[in-house]
């Protein structure tokens, strides 16, 4: 024989209830049936509440008793053949009419006792299970109802009765002996030896499937509800949870008492006892698998079943020299939180026994601590002991897993990637079991933290990375394509994710957990938010998404300001602004300090030669023990491709105009020629080599007039033409000795300079053409060939490549 209950969910509506009566139809051709069900959705926290006004003298619990009769008697209406309709209302009205005689005695008493509540509660599976039973009976179905409480016997402990198993169990192998096919029984209910209505507190209806099932040895107990199982994590907050197919006993319970509400440990005890095998099923989708609840899960490696967490936790801790050594300390402090009621849901004791933490529910805050305050009043007098110190706004996130105990790291595993995501614990507790890993965390990132646990234990290993992202002109939109087109790469080949959930330009802003559609992400930015830098960090922060990267592809030192805020809050920062990196040392550092302390990730390859692997490489020969004692370079497009198209017949002015209106320098083009993003990019590599250095620090030798750099764009242009026998006279000078002018950056004994030089056709900058950025790395390991690294130094395509990479690495 089966045993089968169908919770509130299941049972809600006509609707439901008719797929109630299709499984029971089709379970029925296998063999007989006992059939448990809840009272319909939402009728048990009506029936309490119109209990409690009534007690009140509040007459509203009249048109609250009307509610809970009109929904019954529309449910009659819908599922009952008119021809049957008469009966089955007279029946329904009878009980309504107790439930409603019970409540006008409540309110002329002014109290309702426990006794009276569960006389009032027992009517929401008294009506469902008749109502249900006579919709089988309609569909043919050879069915019978029994009433649970003729074969349910407690004590009187009135909301939580307490089973006498020997009488029940006596009385349920008698009755489904001779019991008919289908039998129907209401949940949650049951008699007293009295005869009086008892109910058997939370779970009750599981509780009551599970009494009978282990009364009568059945063959499982299937319980029906609206998720097709168990899930390897609450589907609600991890999108990517999937429903476990085998899961132990233990496993099981560790599960819902963590929040896993599918099933309430306490309840299913007795199928535990008779090693009766559990089904959870979906009623909404009865050929999903479901979870198979059995004595040794499913047998195979699998470390992890199930992650889990419960929120509105507190943390109380006591510490003090005089718990030290001291007998039956640990003792008085659970004695007295269990004299006022207050559940201890974890433990954790330093082993030098100066502190004990538990864990409460925040509800109990105020009685926990007065009874603390009060036991241990004279040692914190005498200062022996702490004032106890409490921590609000916690939660606690459980690995669960019969097969941890197997292998080793597994906490290790958890504690790293809570870790790299900046997820602080508080707490930490595992069972002697091995069952069970426990960790407290803020509540705050509880969402983060179960993702991130789902993702690490659980997926395929694909890391999923969420970008913020300013900036959509040239780079950002070439970068945004990039990452569009090369989704399906970064599946496959690198199991990466890669989402722009956060996307914005100087006046708007736009959002999306689920990631932008990289197809119309101009449409859903221009229909997004106004856009200030405040409110944009404050979202990806309020988000609180793992592996979450801010994007700058500005040049504003505004956004620049904003990283170390970012970097605090977990935040990795990729960026091609030069501003932070070259800012003051001192922020530069905190910034390097910043991604360290908080295991982020602060990236800016392309700040120096766009996509070329500049500062990556000499990140890798610095990390390796070399030395860097001399570096030259060229590291201005804009300016190699001036000095590369200046000779005899074209005047100066005629070439740098040629620059701007290509877009190969500012719109002023002073800011190129006066070497002040040179400088920028050479104190960026001095730092990176691990010397201190200041923009001041750099000597700049200028080689324009100085009258070229004042008044307008206009003005400078002419004052170029004034001037043309200046820079005539630089490119005869070095065309005579067969040499190029070049504008180098150079760091070499300490010592860092800027400015035009003229080379020698033998130097490796010679014969650097076009646009082109070059780099000479002379260093311990390369002391007379230096170490060259050159390309393309500039353009939209190969810096956003570079800031593509850059974000790639924060995971890889």
């Amino acid at each position: 024989m089966k045993v089968l209950k169908f919770g509130g969910s299941s049972v809600a509506s006509a609707e439901n209830i008719d797929k109630v009566v299709a499984i029971v139809k089709e379970k029925s051709e296998e063999g007989k049936l006992a059939v448990f069900v809840s009272a319909l959705r939402g009728i048990t926290d009506k029936l309490i509440a119109a209990g409690k006004m009534a007690a009140q003298g509040n007459e509203d619990y009249k048109d609250v008793l009307n509610e809970i009769e009109n929904r019954h008697l529309a449910e009659v209406r819908k599922l009952i053949p008119i021809a049957n309709q008469s009966a089955v209302l007279s029946q329904v009205k009878k009980l309504l009419n107790e439930l409603e005689s019970t409540c006008e005695g409540v309110f002329l008493i002014g109290e309702l006792s426990s006794k009276t509540l569960d006389r009032i509660m027992s009517k929401g599976e008294l009506l469902s299970s008749f109502i249900i039973a006579e919709r089988m009976k309609s569909e043919g179905v050879n069915v019978s109802l029994k009433d649970t409480r003729e074969l349910i016997k407690t004590d009187s402990n009135f909301g939580k009765a307490a089973v006498d198993f020997e009488t029940t169990n006596l009385r349920c192998w008698q009755y489904f002996n001779q019991a008919s096919d289908v039998t129907v029984l209401p949940g949650f209910v049951a008699t007293n030896e009295n005869g009086e209505t008892t109910t058997l507190g939370r779970g009750g209806s599981d509780y009551s499937a599970a009494i009978v099932a282990g009364a009568i040895n059945a063959e499982v107990l299937e319980i029906w509800t609206d998720v097709s199982g168990m899930m390897t994590a609450d589907p609600r907050v991890v999108s990517q949870a999937y429903p476990i197919e085998r899961i132990s006993y233990g496993e099981a319970f560790e599960l819902s008492h963590f929040g896993a509400k599918v099933i309430y440990p306490p309840t299913i005890q007795p199928v535990l006892e008779k090693r009766i095998p559990v089904w959870v099923k979906n009623t909404f989708a009865p050929d999903d698998a479901g979870t198979l609840i059995h004595e040794n899960g499913n047998g195979n490696d699998t470390m992890v079943k199930g992650i889990s967490s419960i929120n509105k936790i507190a943390l109380m801790s006591l510490e003090g020299s005089g718990m030290v050594g001291v007998p039956g300390f640990s003792k008085r402090l659970f004695e007295a939180l269990a004299r006022e009621a207050v559940n201890v849901i974890l433990i954790t004791q330093s082993s030098s026994e100066h502190s004990i933490c538990v864990a409460i529910n925040e509800a109990d805050i105020i009685k926990a601590k007065t009874a603390i305050d009060s036991e241990f009043a004279f040692e914190i007098s005498v200062k022996k002991v702490d004032p106890v110190m409490i921590e609000r706004e916690l939660s606690i996130v459980a690995l669960i897993g019969d097969k941890m105990k197997n292998h080793a790291g597994v906490s290790g595993k958890m504690f790293s990637a809570l870790g790299k995501n900046g997820i602080n614990i508080r707490a930490i507790a595992q069972g002697s079991s091995e069952k069970n890993i426990s960790t407290v965390i803020n509540e705050k990132d509880v969402k983060k933290g179960l993702n991130v646990l789902h993702e690490e234990f659980f997926e395929k290993p694909i890391k999923q990375l969420n970008l913020f992202i300013t900036g959509v002109g040239n780079v950002g939109s070439k970068l945004l394509d990039q990452i569009k087109k090369q989704q399906r790469f970064l599946s496959e080949e690198l199991r990466l994710n890669v989402r722009v959930v956060g996307l914005a330009n100087s006046k708007k802003m736009a959002f999306n957990d689920e990631g932008i559609c990289l197809e119309s992400w101009k449409e859903q930015l221009e229909g997004g938010e106004p856009m200030t830098l405040t409110s944009f960090a404050k979202h990806a922060k309020a988000k609180n998404m793992r592996n979450s990267v801010f994007v700058d592809n500005s040049a504003s030192e505004d956004v620049a300001m904003i990283y170390n805020d970012y970097l605090k809050s977990s935040i990795s920062v990729v960026t091609c602004n030069k501003i932070a990196a070259a800012s003051a040392y001192q922020n530069y550092r905190s910034l390097k300090r910043a991604a360290m302390d908080h295991n982020v990730s602060f990236l800016f390859e392309t700040n120096v030669g766009a996509g070329l692997p500049i500062i990556g490489t000499l990140n890798d020969m610095v990390r390796s023990g070399d030395r860097i004692r001399k570096i030259e370079a060229v590291l201005s497009g804009s300016l190699n491709f001036i000095f590369n198209n200046f000779k005899t017949g074209v005047s100066f002015e005629e070439i740098v105009r040629q620059a701007q209106t290509e877009g190969y320098t500012e719109p002023d083009p002073r800011i190129d020629l006066t070497g002040t993003d040179v400088k920028r990019k050479i104190l960026i590599l001095i730092r990176e080599s691990g010397v201190a250095m200041e923009m001041d620090d750099i000597n700049s030798d200028p080689f324009m007039p100085a009258d070229c750099l004042e008044g307008s764009v206009d003005n400078f242009f002419e004052k170029l033409k004034e001037h043309k026998q200046v820079f005539d006279d630089l490119y005869t000078e070095a065309s005579a000795k067969g040499e190029k002018l070049k504008f180098v950056a150079t760091y070499d004994n300490g010592k860092a300079s800027v400015g035009l030089k003229s080379v020698a056709p033998e130097h490796p900058l010679y014969k650097l053409d076009g646009k082109d950025n070059i780099v000479l790395f002379t260093t311990d390991r390369y002391p007379d060939q230096p170490l060259i690294v050159k390309g393309a130094g500039a353009g939209a395509d190969v810096t956003a490549s570079g800031i593509f990479a850059d974000i790639i690495k924060t995971v890889l």
